[in-house]
């Protein structure tokens, strides 16, 4: 009876050194992909996997359970990852929750139906917001005024409003293509 206990005990100890996690750097100098970091945990959400947000700490990085599809997803979008044991795992959660920590680990369950505010007739770099958004492959759907009055806003867990984009790239696109022939007769349909 012994034996099989310490058989048991042996599987049920091996077993937890050897699952994996994969870990999300997002920190300046451990994240090559920032903004692609943040679409691969979407992408996890979305596809029913568990990620923990790990809240100031080296950048807010994510902790996901090591899946190949996640992983090869990481290598195509050029997010940086690292394949961390479970024993490396429990070592971060238990510094997070050490109370002289102002650090946190946040369960992310479900991937929200985002739905970002903004003008229907807005050229692509007029909303740093669906930018963002569609560069970190993040799907959102765009609502305005019409939307917000019939109650539209009861389909989704996430609005992000529109802003202009106040880092002065609006200005070098502008300056850049405010002549080419595209723009111009974006600009005339717009036009009462």
């Amino acid at each position: 009876m012994n034996k099989f206990i310490y058989i048991f005990l042996f599987f049920l100890v091996s077993n937890s050194l050897w699952a994996s996690f994969l870990y999300i750097p997002m920190s300046h100098d451990n994240q090559q992909n920032h903004l692609k970091a943040y679409g691969i945990v979407y992408f996890a959400l979305e596809n029913g996997l568990k990620s923990k947000w790990l809240l100031n700490y080296d950048g807010g990085a994510f902790l996901l359970e090591n899946n190949e599809a996640i992983e090869q997803e990481c290598k195509i979008r050029g997010v940086s990852y690292q394949i961390i044991s479970e024993v490396k795992a429990q070592i971060i959660l238990e510094s997070i929750s050490a109370p002289s920590k102002n650090q946190e680990a946040i369960v992310l369950e479900k991937a929200p139906k985002i739905a970002v505010y903004s003008p229907k007739d807005k050229m692509p770099w007029d909303d740093a917001v669906t930018m963002v958004l569609t560069y970190a492959e993040i799907p959102f759907d765009v609502v305005y005024d019409k939307e917000v009055l019939n109650d539209e806003l009861l389909l989704y867990e996430w609005l992000h409003l529109h802003h202009e984009d106040f880092t002065g790239q609006y200005g070098r696109f502008y300056g850049h293509y405010r002549t080419a022939p595209w723009y111009i007769q974006q600009k005339k349909k717009q036009r009462p």
